[in-house]
């Protein structure tokens, strides 16, 4: 905990999240790689004796306190080996090298002849090279070629077994032994991951015109995740803070699909998953991108308690309006802008804004300020440091 409070970073987001105010913001950090790097590189912290460093990246958990970051992350994918008939020939598995981990948390890939990717689900991708960074770009779609349900039956869907979630209790224990953390556990996604798998086109046309293909897409990996799920809750006990989940359904400037088509195909999996975090006393965390805010009394009614990562240059994406209209119901997370302040922005700038965001969201609790995504490349490491200053999160 912070030197300077006798609240622990548990408590702090706990109370945040019951709509009451807490000592200060509560605060989360999520980056690409590359800020990673630097951030470690120029701080030089000492990650010795810092664990479980089997599942964790210790220099990233020493950022992470270096920041005084109160939210920890477990990841579904941090818990799974698939079986090694899942394995090319002449391929190897890798748990640090994937472009798309944002935290600590080790997440496993397996490296192809070719330097391809794959992952869990078999979703193919390569690494993608831009003038900035680096990301991971999909090569190509497993089940792209489908024409029957038949041909989808045979991809190599993971089971539960594949997963143990029986390290997840010590885990959290190594972690509070420097004090106690809020915890969310990230289980995945289902519209995202579906379309990744098919390819996002031919994934859009299916929904229109042959829905029994994205449905019985949608219909195993939600049936695995609940599973999984329910596992992992019945092993983590009162311990674990927050479920966390993910799909993406809109654009900077609009939703991907309609509401209709939401409403009939995407929704009902996410209830699921919702209702079984709630039967467990747990408060959901959903993440999308982009131009939600016509979708939030739909979240709200669907049971979303977290709303994740609130696009401040996304259309229509008031964030004083917004909590003024739905603070009362749903808390918010993220909020700085990570398009134009972060990158192009002073350090003073930065700072203007982190303030501006206490401001709007944190009065009467319901905020975690963060940035509206993972810190991008191009980003100066002294804007990340602005961002991070501790007197910036007083109420």
């Amino acid at each position: 905990m912070s030197p300077s409070s006798s609240i622990t970073p548990r408590e702090r987001v706990l109370t945040a999240m019951r709509h009451e105010t807490p000592d200060r913001v509560p605060v989360d950090f999520l980056a690409t790689p590359e800020i990673w790097e630097r951030l470690i590189a120029h701080l030089n912290l000492d990650p010795a004796g810092i664990g479980p460093a089997e599942y964790f990246d210790p220099a990233r958990e020493a950022l992470l306190r270096h920041f005084e970051i109160d939210c920890r992350v477990l990841s579904y994918d941090q818990f799974c080996t698939p079986p090694d008939s899942l394995l090319h020939p002449g391929s190897h598995v890798d748990w640090w090298i994937s472009m798309n981990r944002s935290t600590p948390n080790r997440m496993w890939r397996q490296i192809n002849t070719d330097d391809t990717f794959n992952d869990i689900w078999s979703t193919h991708s390569y690494k993608m090279e831009t003038a900035v960074g680096a990301y991971e770009g999909f090569k190509t779609w497993p089940l792209s070629q489908a024409t029957s349900i038949e041909d989808l039956k045979k991809h190599p869907w993971p089971t539960p077994d594949w997963w143990d979630f029986s390290p997840v209790p010590a885990i959290m224990r190594e972690l509070d032994a420097h004090t106690p953390y809020h915890f969310r556990f990230r289980i995945g996604s289902i519209f995202e991951l579906g379309w990744q798998l098919r390819g996002l086109e031919e994934f859009m046309i299916d929904l229109a015109s042959q829905p029994e293909f994205p449905m019985y897409i949608m219909d195993r990996m939600t049936e695995i995740l609940l599973e999984n799920l329910r596992r992992l809750l019945e092993v983590a006990g009162d311990r674990l803070d927050m479920v966390y989940f993910y799909d993406d359904i809109a654009t900077q400037q609009s939703l991907m699909i309609s509401k209709k088509m939401w409403r009939q195909y995407v929704r009902p999996h996410h209830v699921k998953l919702i209702e079984l975090a709630h039967q467990y006393g747990k408060p959901v965390m959903y993440h999308t991108d982009g131009a939600i805010r016509q979708m939030l009394p739909e979240l709200i009614d669907m049971g979303v308690d977290l709303l994740n990562p609130l696009q401040p240059d996304a259309k229509d994406m008031d964030l004083e309006a917004i909590k003024s209209e739905f603070g009362g119901k749903l808390a918010f997370h993220g909020g700085v802008d990570i398009m134009r302040t972060l990158p192009k922005g002073r350090p003073e700038q930065v700072q203007a804004e982190v303030r501006e965001r206490v401001r709007q969201l944190g009065p009467g609790g319901g905020y975690i300020l963060c940035s509206s995504h993972h810190i991008q490349p191009d980003t100066p490491i002294t804007n990340v440091i602005a961002m991070y200053d501790p007197s910036l999160r007083a109420l």
